[in-house]
């Protein structure tokens, strides 16, 4: 497996997204607004399929050619397409090159997005896209349908992944929210895709105000070794240059203990503002949990 996804690696993901959909949050909604796509029987929309007539239909919508090929009637369907826009909020922070298992945190940010990116062109709706990238503005993509809105946001990310380790930018996350939080309509799909180890009270406000402006979910990108500590030893620790010992259990606690506050903070804009939180693990399987949370109801 690479160390750092390219292009092909994220249009190759395709395949696998194949079928999935991102299903409204609010089912009550999507009743009341037909769905997120629905057929009419009329002029003027997109052609669905033929079927035989029913009584009731619309004369006008007979398909005169496919009644005298199978010598009875036959009415055409068509489909208004009611396009949504899907945002991904990337974080790509230097400290995300860190991964203890089978990749960086990085790369599983990446390949999480290829496959939310192939999700949304292939249902039809829009694709748009807020990178952060440590003190660097945030890189807005505006929305665009189809293989080209997901194969320029694919490339975005490629060009934009951290490249070597780093010290998360405070505040970076934050400031991508609020550079999309006026861009936001309505029926419109938020993705926050991090490891959230910035998450101050600027920042869940931010989080908190997206929630409340449009469907919101958070992919938190975690790893074993960050989770539960360092194994006992002792052992060298850092960033290249700034390198001092820690011993693996006189950390533990201390360490156990800034994780259960990161652990709570999410569980708790989770709750007050009904924001489903997929963990994705730098050892698992994206194929065995990104589907099930892509597509469930709430």
């Amino acid at each position: 497996m690479a160390l750092l996804p390219d292009l092909d690696d994220l249009v190759a993901l395709r395949g696998a997204a194949h079928g999935l959909d991102m299903r409204l949050r609010h089912p009550a909604a999507a009743q009341l607004q037909g769905g997120h796509r629905s057929a009419h029987r009329g002029r003027g929309l997109e052609f669905d399929e033929v079927r035989p007539y029913a009584q009731g239909d619309d004369a006008r919508t007979i398909d005169w050619r496919v009644t005298a090929r199978r010598g009875r009637p036959h009415t055409k369907l068509f489909r208004e397409e009611r396009e949504r826009v899907v945002w991904l909020v990337a974080d790509l922070h230097p400290g995300l090159y860190f991964g203890s298992r089978q990749q960086l945190k990085s790369a599983l940010l990446l390949r999480a997005a290829a496959w939310l990116a192939w999700v949304t062109v292939s249902a039809g709706d829009r694709l748009g896209a807020v990178l952060t990238q440590g003190t660097a503005l945030p890189q807005l993509l505006p929305p665009r349908s189809r293989d080209i809105g997901a194969l320029a946001v694919l490339q975005a990310l490629v060009q934009g992944q951290p490249r070597a380790p780093g010290v998360p930018a405070a505040g970076g996350l934050g400031v991508a929210l609020n550079t999309l939080r006026p861009l936001l309509r309505s029926g419109s799909t938020v993705v926050v895709l991090s490891d959230f180890s910035d998450l101050d009270a600027a920042t869940q406000t931010a989080l908190a105000t997206v929630a409340m402006r449009a469907e919101c979910r958070l992919l938190w990108l975690t790893d074993a070794l960050e989770c539960n500590g360092l194994p006992n030893g002792a052992f060298r620790v850092g960033l290249p240059g700034q390198l001092w010992s820690l011993d693996g259990a006189a950390s533990r606690s201390a360490w156990a203990a800034r994780w259960g506050q990161r652990e709570q903070r999410i569980a708790e804009i989770s709750r007050s503002h009904r924001v489903p939180v997929l963990r994705l693990d730098t050892g698992g399987d994206l194929a065995q949990t990104l589907p099930r949370f892509i597509s469930e109801s709430r």
